[in-house]
């Protein structure tokens, strides 16, 4: 049996969020991610590209850091070139789900550095953003030609559920309705 999956969240940061198009959508389905996984004990790891410069990630997005949640501060665009990131990576078996800003910089070569390593990863397009629509659609079609499976955050949260008889499925239902 997989290993429980993991959430990989990327630069969802205060600064750059009022610049991405449908921001606010974007947000949404991150926070109901994040909010899921949390409801399933499912790890998630949170990167800030230079916090300094774009500020910390939005309000809400970062539980407790602990065990479940792990924060990376970078400086790399590629999350896999950062010692810190590829630290709190679980085994390779462990499909990683991911979604963030911007899709055709950071989340895309991160992506791509997480592809090489030899991880499954989950892209999750609708909770994937990018100052420009165009940047966001080559982003999307490069990552699954590199061999990311894209996917959608309700279709994710559904394969966390596994079952509608999940004993949280009517909780995780109330957040992407």
């Amino acid at each position: 049996m997989k290993p429980d999956p993991v959430l990989v969240v990327i630069d969802m940061q205060a600064k750059l969020m009022p610049h991405i198009d449908k921001g606010a959508a974007v947000l949404r389905r991150c926070l109901a991610l994040v909010k899921a996984a949390d409801m399933l004990d499912i790890p998630i790891i949170v990167t800030e590209q230079n916090p300094r410069g774009l500020g910390g990630s939005v309000d809400g997005l970062i539980g407790e850091c602990g065990e479940r949640h792990r924060l990376i501060e970078k400086h790399t665009f590629d999350a896999t070139l950062c010692p810190d990131f590829v630290a709190a990576l679980p085994s390779k078996d462990t499909v990683l789900f991911v979604a963030g800003c911007e899709a055709h910089v950071c989340v895309l070569l991160t992506v791509n550095g997480l592809l090489k390593l030899g991880y499954t990863v989950e892209l999750i397009a609708d909770a994937v953003g990018s100052r420009a629509p165009e940047n966001k659609a080559i982003a999307l079609a490069r990552a699954q030609r590199e061999g990311a499976l894209p996917t959608t955050t309700e279709t994710a949260i559904f394969a966390w559920l596994r079952s509608c008889r999940h004993p949280r499925f009517r909780d995780a239902l109330a957040l992407i309705k």
